[in-house]
């Protein structure tokens, strides 16, 4: 504690990379077709056995899962390990099903530990930094495992949680934070206070490490500008072990993904064939090391791409592109497919500011779309440019980036309600006419 250094495996050759994956992975398929049912009747069910994987060049015989698997399997369905052994459970909100809960053992909480510990080191965190931690504590996996990270690194950490950004901001003063950890849409949302408040020169910051939502290249670049940081990406899923599973570094051109505990692939979502490097598709993750809730070829739904260019930090591990959007979540409206992250980057393009929501709705056989988006206090003020003006001009910029006609309604400052976890972006209406 308090003396950590980048390990060695983080810059090792790819051929030892994969080399050791090879080795997990072998032992990994043994170790849940002998001690998970779910595995051994899928893999029984296409003619696998333990011993066709002999590396990772083997990993495309395996049978994939999904989050509906771990719904169905609900609760204990893909423990691997007797009960008594695990020490932990996160789970995701189930907000559109079943609950997904994930077990660790305490040598998966350590693992854990120096995932998130490898981002903060990567973001140019020590032990003599401050760490302020407002992603939510509890069953979610953002508040618990940049915590465990803080405390590998031997950093000052603060369990601020979410929410309450007065104390936020007084902790922050008084205390010194120098290293943010929450969503990229509070992290906006505490700049918008630290600059409303004139507090900027109090504040000491000096780096931010976001995710659990969706952000774009424009979003990055707002928040760095407002909180005076150089912002970092963090990626991560409730079912893999929570945040960590990849992370940015100093070129921000990708997020490193953690290869000594994770497999990496990209497939075609509708046909499942593995696409070379460098090609978008669904990035899927297996767990070579992970023993309590062991997922073998988890899709994650996010799109992206994987590439094995040089880094200028010098690591050597796989990096992911920045997820584009997830497969489950592009809206299909008037016909055509609809990203929120298109939208989101023609609203900052344009100067406002990353609060805005997207309403979909259907009337009779029509679908209707219509973004509200919220003035900056500079722009209410300013009474040069008219509001049908403004509207008018992100209309346009919507039909450019989209190829279809959105309604846009440009609201007054504060009325779009703030964030202090996951932003809700898309408020769709029309299932409520299922």
């Amino acid at each position: 504690m308090g003396n950590y250094y980048q390990p060695e495996i983080e810059t090792m050759p790819v051929e030892q990379i994969q080399k050791l994956q090879s080795e997990r992975l072998t032992e990994q398929v043994k170790f849940v077709y002998d001690n998970v049912k779910f595995y051994r009747d899928r893999m029984d069910e296409k003619g696998v056995k333990p011993d066709d994987i002999n590396g990772i060049e083997d990993l495309y015989k395996l049978p994939f899962v999904t989050k509906d698997d771990l719904r169905n399997e609900y609760p204990y369905g893909l423990l691997g390990v007797p009960l008594s052994d695990c020490v932990r459970i996160q789970s995701t909100s189930g907000t559109t099903g079943r609950r997904v809960v994930a077990f660790y053992t305490q040598e998966d909480i350590d693992v854990w530990d120096e995932c998130c510990a490898r981002a903060i080191v990567a973001a140019g965190g020590t032990k003599d930094d401050v760490c302020h931690v407002c992603y939510g504590y509890g069953l979610f996996t953002g508040g618990p495992g940049l915590n465990g990270g803080s405390h590998k690194v031997g950093c000052l950490t603060l369990p601020m949680s979410s929410g309450n950004t007065e104390r936020q901001l007084q902790f922050m003063q008084d205390l010194g934070s120098t290293i943010l950890c929450c969503t990229p849409s509070y992290a906006a949302n505490l700049g918008e206070s630290i600059k409303e408040r004139g507090l900027k020169d109090k504040i000491k910051l000096k780096a931010g490490i976001f995710g659990a939502e969706p952000w774009t290249e424009e979003m990055r670049h707002n928040i760095e500008e407002t909180l005076g940081i150089k912002a970092y990406d963090i990626y991560g899923l409730t079912e893999i072990s929570g945040p960590g599973v990849s992370f940015e570094c100093s070129e921000q051109a990708g997020m490193h993904i953690q290869e000594d505990h994770f497999i990496a692939e990209i497939i075609n979502p509708d046909t499942g064939e593995v696409l070379p490097e460098g090609e978008v598709g669904e990035l899927v993750f297996t767990c070579i090391t992970k023993k309590a809730f062991p997922l073998l070829r988890y899709r994650t739904r996010d799109l992206c791409y994987l590439t094995r260019k040089p880094c200028s930090c010098g690591r050597t591990h796989i990096r992911m592109h920045k997820p584009m959007g997830r497969s489950d979540d592009m809206m299909i409206v008037k016909g055509v497919n609809v990203w929120p992250s298109q939208i989101e980057s023609v609203i900052l393009n344009q100067g406002y500011e990353a609060n805005y929501q997207i309403v979909v709705d259907r009337i009779g056989n029509t679908d209707t779309i219509e973004v509200q988006v919220e003035l900056t206090p500079q722009m209410a003020a300013d009474s040069s440019v008219t509001i049908p003006e403004r509207e008018k001009k992100i209309v346009s910029g919507l039909k450019s980036m989209l190829g279809i006609t959105v309604d846009v309604k440009v609201v007054e400052p504060k009325s779009i309600v703030r964030s202090e976890g996951k932003a809700v972006r898309v408020v769709d209406r029309r299932n409520l006419y299922c």
